[in-house]
């Protein structure tokens, strides 16, 4: 393999993670992964898995990567709207220059109210913050 493998690994899951250990150096030279714990981001719970005590190293680690993974998630939260920008733009080009009579009767309502829903939102937000 190339390089070493870390050794810990963490398992996305929806709200968090599963946290193995990973242990290469076994007799048979097999990669196994026990796990030790479940952790959720949310809430920051830390669940040791089964019967298992977690070590100072083990849960400095499964902290230290819950901090990262938050960090990731603001980042890619962010990200999603800017896309969503390019994708608002991408749709009126697309609406100007080639869709179909039937094809705007398809998505016209359900993209008016979706437009109405965002705009009374973030123009609520804008007021409120510019009242602060």
């Amino acid at each position: 393999m190339a390089g070493e493998l870390p050794e810990y690994y963490f398992r996305v899951r929806e709200n968090g993670a599963a946290v193995f250990r990973v242990d290469t150096e076994n007799r048979n030279r097999r990669i196994e992964m026990d796990q030790i714990a479940v952790v959720n981001i949310r809430n920051g719970e830390i669940k040791p898995h089964g019967e298992r005590t977690l070590s100072d190293a083990d849960l400095d680690r499964i902290r230290g990567w819950m901090e990262e993974r938050a960090r990731l998630l603001a980042l890619r939260d962010i990200d999603d709207i800017h896309r969503a920008v390019d994708y608002l733009n991408l749709t009126t080009q697309w609406v100007q220059s080639k869709a179909t009579d039937e094809q705007l009767d398809a998505v016209t309502n359900d993209l008016l109210l979706a437009m109405h829903d965002l705009r009374s939102t973030l123009v609520r937000k804008k007021a409120d913050r510019v009242l602060k």
